[in-house]
């Protein structure tokens, strides 16, 4: 049996909207790092899996997309990008890489660097 490439399986666990599914992904001693938020990191699944719940709750039509990446042993370097409807009815769009380490098929540590993109300025 082929295991499926961590990339991809976080970004079907993502469209599935199931955070338990998300959380599978990572391992149980998984390290976020936040480096332009470093209040937001963290250490452990089950915080991925809090954190993916209020996000599907915030934007329940939520859709994920890889939009390049790269690969380095353990190491993989993807661009994401996220749509969805926020609770007021406006769009939201997330973008920014993410770089993980890997270890036995899930996700062991990242740099989260995925933000909100604000609208175009007006004028």
């Amino acid at each position: 049996m082929t295991m499926q490439d961590p990339v991809e399986r976080l970004r079907d666990a993502i469209n599935s909207h199931d955070p338990r599914q998300v959380a599978d992904c990572f391992t149980a001693d998984y390290r976020c790092e936040v480096p332009h938020r470093p209040a937001e990191s963290f250490v452990g699944s089950d915080r991925v899996a809090d954190n993916w719940a209020a996000l599907f709750e915030r934007l329940p039509d939520l859709n994920a997309r890889v939009i390049r990446r790269a690969a380095g042993g353990a190491e993989l370097w993807s661009e994401w990008e996220m749509t969805g409807t926020g609770p007021a009815g406006a769009p939201a769009l997330l973008c920014g890489p993410v770089i993980m380490s890997t270890r036995d098929g899930r996700i062991a540590s990242t740099r989260f660097y995925l933000a909100p993109v604000a609208g175009p300025a007006a004028g």
